[in-house]
């Protein structure tokens, strides 16, 4: 109750409370209307304290889905397989890390190390991951701080501290940066108004329009170059007839509209991040219970009601799933679910991506806290070209990923599942990092400490591509849900994740 107390005296503060710097005193400000909003705030406060909501997963979605709900006044119990929170949005500790319990989380995640220099068994014998936190995969935030990533972590009173950049693009000769400079703004203004301007029913008729196509109607000169380049990046598809022109735009009008910068990276690594939300869900009462995976979900009388862990029942209100949709049914008899749902969900593709982490002793200093995209043309794989990026963001001292006197770089380059578990084309791809990476640093083998390559052949937990789309976050059985990037929710990867959770919320506030 105690809390309860503190949240209503907060409200009342942000109802009738200011501060005049000038006078050095506070005004009482009569405002009614904020008054109403903050007392039905705190009307479904009340009312939700005592429903009981069972979170499956502490990825990033997870997490904030625990962060929206508990704030919200429900009481959050997220349950979490592994020791460590994050999902596949996690950081692994160098100086924690043996090489069983790598292969053995990266397995877990649908990942492997394709190759690595020098080898696997060298890399952690000669402890030369000490002082470095790297990703389980690449994971650059699309709009940095003012990205879904950023607002829940304000949700859960902290600042996001994010290295922000622009976007490069490596060339044959070296690099251009930015991408897009003020003259391209200038030139691209009256598109960039029209973007801006543009309504969510104007958006749906462009959903089932491929990129392919809008490139075909309006791709010229260096927009035909964006138009290649930012819609793979925002989807993980390189097949530019699959992928939506209304998703690809919902993104770009989103960044503008924050005006944010195009990606940024947490500082500490996404693990700060995880961290920051967990700890909120706890001061808020609720809990996150490591190493305990659920192993059945009960149905009922066509509603979710509880859940399996350790072949112990537990009771909920409501079950929130923020595992790979595929695999719901691995948890959750099938037969409560229409036949035509369960072959939908077990149909859905992820994307892929073969990442690569080089530790560099030097790097030229004008690449420093800079991202760059490359192109590669006629490759022969899915899509025929190829893009990826390469990030130094993770290489400035402030980003606190590597130890001192060591640069962490990483990247990563876009293929489908499939080839990502093609040794044959993992060499390609890797060789097409490789040389993108010397473009930016000729002699960067004569600075090599050592290169990992993971493999992820479940990069997005579902592709936002025309012909897969993606599931609601409601399903047929009452009181059961589903949130991720796996779902229909704005965004791309972590933020499309914390979007869903954000959504769900909103769902259940107003059930």
């Amino acid at each position: 109750m105690r809390s309860l107390n503190v949240t209503f005296i907060l409200l009342l503060k942000r109802c009738f409370i200011s501060h005049d710097e000038k006078k050095n005193n506070f005004r009482i400000i009569l405002a009614r209307e904020k008054l109403k909003e903050y007392c039905f705030v705190l009307f479904l406060i009340i009312g939700n304290m005592k429903k009981k909501i069972c979170i499956i997963g502490a990825g990033i979605g997870g997490l904030s889905a625990g962060v929206y709900l508990s704030n919200n006044g429900f009481d959050v119990t997220v349950f979490e397989k592994e020791n460590i929170v994050g999902g596949r949005a996690l950081s692994l500790n160098g100086d924690e890390l043996d090489i069983e319990e790598y292969r053995r989380i990266l397995s877990k995640f649908n990942m492997a190390i394709a190759f690595s220099h020098p080898s696997l068994e060298d890399i952690f014998n000669k402890k030369m991951l000490k002082g470095y936190r790297i990703d389980l995969g690449f994971h650059s935030i699309e709009g940095g701080t003012l990205s879904d990533v950023g607002r829940v972590v304000l949700e859960a009173g902290s600042n996001p501290k994010m290295i922000g950049s622009k976007l490069g693009l490596i060339t044959d000769n070296g690099y251009t940066f930015p991408l897009v400079t003020l003259k391209d703004k200038i030139s691209f203004l009256p598109q960039i108004l029209r973007l801006i301007l543009s309504s969510e029913s104007t958006m749906k008729k462009l959903d089932n329009v491929s990129i392919a196509d809008t490139i075909k109607k309006y791709g010229k000169g260096k927009m035909k170059l964006i138009l290649e380049l930012l819609p793979r990046v925002t989807t993980t598809v390189n097949d530019l007839s699959r992928v939506s022109t209304g998703e690809s735009f919902r993104a770009s009008q989103s960044n503008l509209k924050r005006g944010s910068t195009p990606v940024g990276y947490p500082i500490g690594g996404l693990g700060t991040i995880n961290r920051i939300l967990m700890n909120k869900i706890v001061k808020n009462k609720s809990k996150v219970v490591l190493g305990s995976r659920v192993e059945k979900i009960f149905i009922e009388n066509s509603k979710a009601s509880g859940v399996q862990v350790n072949g112990e029942r537990f009771n909920f209100d409501v079950i929130v799933s923020d595992i790979l949709v595929q695999n719901l049914f691995d948890i959750v008899d099938e037969k409560h679910f229409p036949k035509e749902y369960v072959t939908y969900l077990k149909s859905l593709e992820g994307t892929g991506s073969l990442c690569a982490y080089y530790s560099l002793k030097k790097i030229p200093q004008d690449l420093l806290g800079k991202s760059f995209l490359f192109i590669e043309r006629y490759t022969g794989l899915t899509g025929d070209d190829v893009v990826g990026m390469i990030e130094f963001v993770t290489s400035v001292p402030e980003s606190k990923l590597a130890p001192p006197g060591g640069f962490l770089v990483q990247s990563y380059i876009i293929c489908t599942p499939n080839e990502a578990r093609s040794k044959e084309k993992l060499m390609l791809l890797r060789d097409i990092l490789d040389k993108n990476l010397k473009r930016l640093i000729p002699d960067y083998q004569d600075y090599l400490n050592w290169v990992l390559y993971p493999t992820i052949w479940h990069l997005d937990g579902v592709a936002k591509t025309i012909d897969n789309d993606k599931p609601d976050i409601k399903t047929p059985v009452d009181n059961l849900f589903l949130i991720g990037d796996c779902v229909k929710a704005p965004g791309i990867g972590v933020n499309c994740a914390v979007k869903s959770a954000q959504i769900l919320s909103n769902i259940l506030l107003n059930q």
